[in-house]
């Protein structure tokens, strides 16, 4: 194997181990950005009991709607509830010919801004327990899962990604190492005329650098590849959806980051590797 074809090698294998960890950064970073467009006011929904009648209904939407820690609260009939159903889902047929209407009458409403997840949680606790309401569903509990369960990947993926960076370290540690040891007899040599070891140091640091420049390189050249694959289907999708979604990758100063990053990983192997071998080389 010709040494351009190991540093190629080498170039990708430091490039795949940054591409995983980074490309699922991104992957969650657009995550993150998607969901921030379903962020909305915290709302809840009281379904009533059928024993409360519309005015009864309406005279509690008042009541709640003076409260310091709701926003606003709207009545929404079972009447027009069965009809705005009907309408989106298509079933208008079918619905008409119900002998009676099976929705109940709802009230949603907006907590006040400043309330914290679990103050809404209080609230919702709070009402749920009155005697016209059947049930309150906090229509924004998806989101705090979803929300969750992203903190969690992200938390995965920071682990996976330490483990990953260190696994470079001692790849380019293990390369550092082997090239130190072909060039045994040179450094004795450097080392019989008077050169110390800060100056035979330097080139394997170099060399460290190189490999770990190259590796990030590689690395957003990955991760933009994989980005444009994906970008096809996910602009359909968006588009199916009435989306202006669109990927977003890591961009000029992100690959730059990578690149940089990857250089430093390629100094600390490099560093760990001759500080550790390059004391057992001594003229005898």
């Amino acid at each position: 194997m010709t040494n351009s074809t190991a540093t190629l090698m080498t170039f990708l294998v430091i490039g795949i181990a940054l591409a995983l960890p980074v490309g699922l950064s991104v992957a969650l970073d657009n995550a993150t950005r998607l969901s921030e467009g379903w962020q909305s006011p915290s709302q809840l929904s009281l379904f009533l009991r059928e024993s409360v009648s519309a005015e009864e209904a309406e005279i509690l939407a008042v009541e709640l709607g003076q409260r310091d820690d709701v926003t606003s609260v709207d009545f929404v009939s079972s009447d027009e509830a069965l009809a705005e159903f009907a309408a989106l889902s298509g079933f208008a047929d079918v619905l008409a010919s119900l002998e009676s209407n099976p929705l109940p009458d709802l009230l949603l409403l907006t907590p006040a801004a400043e309330l914290s997840g679990a103050a809404i949680s209080e609230l919702r606790t709070e009402l749920a327990a009155r005697d016209e309401v059947a049930e309150a569903v906090l229509d924004m509990e998806w989101l705090q899962r979803l929300n969750s369960l992203m903190e969690l990947s992200r938390r995965v993926v920071l682990a996976i990604g330490g483990m990953l960076v260190l696994g470079v370290v001692l790849i380019l540690g293990n390369t550092i190492r082997l090239a130190i040891e072909n060039r045994r007899d040179e450094i004795v040599i450097v080392k019989l005329v008077g050169g110390s070891n800060p100056f035979v140091r330097r080139p394997f640091l170099y060399t460290g650098l190189w490999y770990g420049c190259g590796g990030g390189l590689f690395a957003a050249v990955l991760v933009s590849l994989c980005l444009w694959f994906l970008q096809a289907p996910v602009s359909r999708l968006a588009y199916l959806y009435e989306s202006e979604f669109v990927l977003q990758g890591l961009g000029v100063m992100g690959s730059l980051n990578l690149v940089i990053v990857g250089g430093l990983l390629g100094l600390a192997g490099a560093w760990l590797a001759v500080t550790r071998h390059l004391a057992d080389i001594e003229p005898r």
